[in-house]
């Protein structure tokens, strides 16, 4: 068994504007671990200032364990040395070493799901993500989804003053119902502490489906915003780093609404699995959310997330972020994404 590595990188179709600031492109490693015609991969698309192993240099990283990866022993060592809560975290690498593990075990041939949505006879239903920009542009750009089919849409919200932000989603409401439109907010930990549950009181009169991370993922006071807020609050920041050992039942403990699960930022597909059985403990809801993945990485999550059958738009993203992707391995129709057997 051979295991190698390759930057590839990606440039967007237009800059994607986060709270961290603008994405024009970033860089993904593509995992391969081959035996004779087998070849399984993986991609690493680790984000700025949400990955831990973001700057790290996984080619150095991987070059004395090439030799030493023979089997599939091996490569479960690795899985394990790179665990988050561990000596040597390396989330998004340790993502992308399990998908290539799963897809050599699979025969290398890009699925390891078999179910109707593999097949190419179902689709994933999905949010559909307004990025930020100024109110005028997030209104008209969530009006262009709508009409292209989404029922669901996420809107970030912190960047922009208050009050404008209310009035665009004010705007969206007089157009769409709740009973046609869920809408979703996503505050990146943006809101004050202080006026947090005051600004989710406010928002509540949109009639909003839940709000991601509303203050930072360090505030102590996290169980009291869970508790008191008129809005179900969906966690996700919050989930990056934490072991198992005791950090996760520990989060959990504050019993928010929903947690968010980011494979990519988690460590890999298997450890966003453990989290969804520690939220069925505590009755907590979940979806799970790509993070700017390539092709490679989309594909990996939406056949591992169309296993559990889920009510919920799931937040992945559509495929289309990049002018120069990996081929394609799903494709948007209407308000789902379908895979491409």
């Amino acid at each position: 068994m051979q295991l190698s590595i390759e930057p590839h990188c990606l440039a967007f179709s237009k800059p994607a504007t986060t709270s961290r600031g603008a994405y024009t492109e970033k860089t993904s490693w593509v995992l391969r671990l081959q035996k004779g015609k087998i070849i399984g991969l993986g991609e690493a698309s680790p984000l700025a200032g949400l990955s831990v192993d973001y700057s790290a240099d996984y080619i150095d990283i991987l070059a004395p364990e090439i030799n030493k990866v023979q089997s599939e022993e091996s490569i479960r060592g690795l899985l394990e040395h790179w665990m988050p809560g561990k000596t040597c975290p390396l989330p998004a690498l340790r993502f992308a070493l399990h998908c290539a593990l799963l897809d050599f075990q699979a025969g290398g041939l890009g699925i390891w799901v078999k179910n109707s949505f593999t097949q190419g006879k179902i689709g994933l239903p999905i949010n559909g993500l307004v990025w930020m920009d100024n109110p005028e542009a997030m209104l008209k750009e969530a009006k262009q989804k709508i009409a292209s089919g989404f029922e669901c849409i996420k809107i970030k919200v912190g960047s922009e003053d208050f009050d404008k932000e209310c009035r665009l989603l004010e705007s969206i409401r007089k157009q769409f119902s709740p009973f046609k439109l869920e809408l979703r907010l996503d505050a990146n930990g943006s809101f004050m502490p202080d006026t947090t549950l005051q600004q989710i009181k406010d928002l509540s009169r949109f009639s909003i489906h839940s709000i991601e991370q509303p203050v930072p993922a360090a505030f102590g006071g996290l169980d009291e915003i869970c508790h008191c807020s008129t809005i179900p609050i969906a966690l996700d920041e919050e989930l990056v780093g934490l072991n198992f050992d005791d950090g996760a039942k520990r989060l959990l403990w504050a019993k928010p609404h929903y947690i968010v699960l980011k494979p990519t930022l988690l460590g890999g597909l298997d450890l966003a699995e453990r989290w969804i059985s520690i939220a069925k403990q505590y009755n907590i809801g979940w979806w799970s959310t790509s993070a700017l993945e390539g092709s490679i990485g989309l594909s990996a999550i939406a056949q591992w997330v169309s296993q559990f059958g889920s009510p919920l738009c799931q937040g992945l993203g559509t495929g289309e972020l990049y002018t120069d992707n990996f081929p394609k391995r799903t494709a948007m129709r209407s308000n789902s994404l379908w895979f491409l057997p």
